[in-house]
């Protein structure tokens, strides 16, 4: 059968998909070009049409995903609901017990980023907008009266800290932390910097 005629946009997003697939298979350092390609049953040239080397195909993956990550979180902040709900919401989403994907991917690009420039740039604006997203509901949240927190900023700093280091535990060492004890952190360590108790938390979601 032959294959469905794409837009360069719609074939550049199928690339994108196929690398990201593959990166979290293989790893940054040996996924190919070939691998990519194989995946979607096309040619090498195809894949260095749209990106001329691997490192180009690699950023523009971490890129993509990096958007998908953010416009998810957005949308989760964006709910209308008390800005409690909509933190718990994208902790629980964002933690590596949660629903979020990729944090093998997230891992294999921090290590790379060490010495790529253009990969560091990507996870740095990336964990730029995530802290500062969770730090502006958390201030929305503090001028609402729904809970206290002096620095939401650092605040923010904090629980991404957290959850990428468990995140790390949980993916690069099964078995190391228990994932509902990982979740038991988190929510203490919510409730602590937002100045709650940990049960009137659990309420308030309710």
């Amino acid at each position: 059968m032959a294959r469905v005629r794409l837009s360069v946009a719609e074939r550049r997003e199928e690339l994108l998909r196929a690398a990201i697939e593959q990166i979290e298979e293989r790893g940054v350092a040996a996924v190919r070009i070939a691998d990519v390609a194989a995946a979607l049953g096309v040619s090498n040239a195809l894949v260095l049409y749209h990106f001329s080397t691997k490192e180009k195909l690699v950023a523009a993956a971490f890129t993509y995903a990096a958007e998908d990550d953010l416009a998810h979180l957005r949308k989760l902040l964006g709910r209308r609901t008390t800005a409690l709900r909509r933190l718990r919401a994208a902790v629980r989403w964002y933690a590596p017990t949660g629903q979020a994907k990729g944090w093998r991917l997230w891992i294999e690009g921090w290590a790379v980023a060490l010495r790529e420039p253009t990969l560091r740039k990507v996870t740095r604006e990336l964990d730029k907008e995530w802290k500062a997203a969770i730090a502006e509901v958390i201030a929305e949240g503090v001028a609402a009266g729904e809970f206290a927190c002096a620095d939401p900023a650092g605040t923010a700093l904090r629980l991404t800290a957290l959850l990428d280091g468990l995140a790390v535990q949980l993916t690069s060492y099964p078995g190391a932390v228990a994932r509902y004890r990982a979740q038991e952190w988190v929510d203490d360590a919510l409730a602590r910097e937002l100045g709650l108790d940990r049960s009137a938390l659990a309420e308030r979601e309710q």
